[in-house]
């Protein structure tokens, strides 16, 4: 029992080290000048799939330790978060935005702040719902710790970019390039700071589409069942 324990806190503590050692300044500026800004960015990525696929196996080995029992209706509520999940990774990779971690300020408009009118950190936002939609199915310790710890780091993840980026380009600059973003979901839309100057991008949504259907081809194989609510 310890040893699935003891797997999962190592995993656990890898993934953590994997985000926090490469982010800060003293590591990141060398490894930027060695590797490129976007081969950084590559090789973070890659080696956080990597440290993300670890972590979720070994919350499968850990002892299951029930805290609610599986419902059928449980699944519906992953299967009905996960296209968002997919939309807001479609729309935020890449895109113009210098509010958010990795996104790049050419191209930005503050008055159309495209995705970020819908959330100031979409991919974070995709990471909580799509901690939330798996943990509602996952009815155990391991997974709950898990998804929670997602959720909680995006959410906690979102208020630490704001101060940074806040104080990086200083309060005028914040509050120009901010003024008509998303910290909450959508709140720039309840609000009416933003309103969609035209349709979304034909070819994020097909990316969204394909990113979705990939997810739900792949689930079987690399978590062994069908994430259908059937």
């Amino acid at each position: 029992m310890m040893g699935g324990w003891g797997e999962f806190v190592a995993a656990f503590a890898a993934f953590l080290l994997s985000h926090t050692l490469p982010a800060r300044p003293a590591m990141r500026r060398p490894l930027a000048a060695a590797l490129g800004e976007r081969g950084y960015l590559l090789a973070y990525s890659l080696v956080s799939l990597g440290m993300l696929a670890w972590l979720v196996a070994a919350a499968g080995r850990a002892p299951y330790l029930e805290l609610w029992p599986y419902a059928p209706w449980q699944a519906w509520v992953t299967n009905l978060l996960m296209p968002l999940v997919c939309l807001l990774v479609a729309f935020g990779i890449a895109a113009p935005n210098p509010l958010s971690f990795g996104g790049r300020a050419a191209g930005f408009d503050p008055q159309r702040p495209g995705i970020a009118g819908v959330a100031r950190h979409p991919l974070l936002l995709a990471i909580a719902l799509w901690a939330v939609g798996h943990a509602v199915p996952n009815g155990n310790l391991a997974h709950l710790l898990l998804f929670g710890a997602f959720a909680g780091f995006a959410a906690l993840g979102m208020q630490i970019i704001d101060r940074r980026k806040r104080r990086l380009l200083g309060e005028e600059a914040w509050t120009r390039l901010a003024a008509h973003s998303s910290g909450w979901p959508l709140s720039a839309l309840l609000d009416g700071r933003w309103r969609p100057t035209g349709p979304p991008s034909a070819l994020r949504l097909c990316a969204s589409l394909l990113l979705w259907l990939l997810f739900l081809a792949a689930h079987p194989g690399a978590i062994g069942m069908s994430p259908l609510p059937y």
